[in-house]
């Protein structure tokens, strides 16, 4: 995620423009966007205060403490069983999942990465 800019640039590039400067040799001095300039005059005009504003945090549909209780008494559920009892995709479950790490092997862990046939198999009448 991007960060906002400085305060001490935003009252910079007005101050700028106050001096009788036009946005668009602000925008190439300052190496902003002219429509930065745009959204910075009319956050001054509407609130008279150049504070960068603070995002609302992003709602989560997906309860982490219900969804660890959920794997922790299906552990044998797949993705989409999941995502069925939950309402939402397979792509948030695993997402969730990850974020929370909580991994989802099927395999015994003393199997190791895998396990070789013995001789060759194959089908003979």
């Amino acid at each position: 995620m991007a960060k906002a800019y400085s305060l001490d640039l935003r009252e910079r590039v007005i101050q700028y423009l106050e001096k009788g400067h036009d946005k668009k040799s602000a925008a190439s001095f300052f190496s902003v966007g002219i429509a930065t300039i745009y959204r910075w005059l009319k956050q001054k005009k509407e609130t008279g205060s150049l504070h960068p504003q603070q995002r609302e945090r992003a709602y989560q549909k997906i309860d982490n403490e219900r969804l660890k209780e959920y794997v922790k008494a299906n552990p044998d559920h797949f993705l989409c069983e999941i995502a069925e009892e939950f309402s939402v995709t397979e792509q948030a479950i695993f997402y969730a999942l990850k974020r929370l790490k909580i991994t989802r092997k099927k395999r015994q862990p003393s199997i190791g990465k895998g396990t070789r046939l013995r001789g060759k198999r194959s089908l003979k009448n």
